[in-house]
């Protein structure tokens, strides 16, 4: 498990989530979509993250 990656891709997702909140509240639908883009950058993060602990505990 790599920790730092996966606080990395926390990090991205908070960020993704504020963007997209900015996004809403001011009407910009590009602030919207980069938000969500990020979310779900974050989203693919963790779940290679999670694929390579599974894919450690078949080979321990």
């Amino acid at each position: 498990m790599s920790v730092e990656k996966r606080v990395e891709a926390t990090a991205k997702n908070i960020e993704g989530k504020v963007q997209e909140l900015v996004g809403e509240l001011t009407g910009n639908p590009d602030d919207k979509a980069e938000g969500q883009a990020k979310q779900a950058e974050a989203q693919v993060i963790h779940t290679v993250e999670n694929v390579k602990d599974e894919v450690k505990k078949v080979f321990e």
